[in-house]
């Protein structure tokens, strides 16, 4: 049984890759913080009986699920009805801040590096998460659960809902795909 610490801790050290993650699925930075809030709530009450080392896997499956009711929400929402935000503008120009540049992927490394290479990290960061934003869905979602959440292959399988040599070939694409994409815009090892 994992204690409220425990808990609390898994959460917080998840929830800026849940974030990231979910907003690459729905493109949506509000709809995808309200979607890793409700998987967090309900693995807090569904599961904290639960021992610590189930967290990781049941909080994804969680997370995915949340993902794929929003999707089927939305279906049905665009079938019934437009948003009134398609009908006006953007009057203030706030449309423009996206939260994903402004989160610090690697804190630790800061001040330690010359300007230069954290430019180049930085404008390096940017074009893999553009190209990861290109991928289709479940490359995407292999590919982050596999080397961002670093699960392996049967939990990632797991989590997806699908074979391990599904897993394999969509991890496969998406780095064929993300390799192109990067020596397209000029990036060489």
């Amino acid at each position: 049984m994992a204690t409220d610490q425990e808990l609390a801790d898994f959460l917080q050290s998840v929830e800026r890759r849940a974030f990231k993650r979910t907003v690459y699925a729905v493109r949506d930075d509000d709809a995808a913080l309200d979607i890793v809030q409700d998987a967090m709530i309900r693995l807090a009450e569904s599961y904290a009986d639960r021992p610590a080392a189930e967290l990781p896997l049941l909080f994804q499956r969680i997370l995915t699920n949340a993902t794929m009711d929003w999707f089927r929400r939305e279906r049905v929402r665009s079938a019934v009805v437009r948003p009134l935000s398609e009908f006006e503008g953007d009057p203030e120009g706030e449309g423009d801040f996206d939260l994903l540049e402004s989160l610090h992927l690697v804190d630790d490394t800061l001040g330690t590096e010359s300007a230069s290479d954290a430019a180049y990290r930085t404008q390096l960061l940017g074009l893999i998460e553009t190209a990861l934003g290109e991928l289709p869905a479940r490359q995407r979602e292999a590919f982050l659960l596999r080397y961002c959440e670093e699960f392996d292959v049967a939990e990632t399988a797991a989590v997806m809902g699908c074979s391990e040599g599904s897993v394999k070939t969509h991890c496969s694409r998406a780095v064929q795909a993300l390799a192109k994409a990067l020596h397209d815009k000029g990036v060489r090892r």
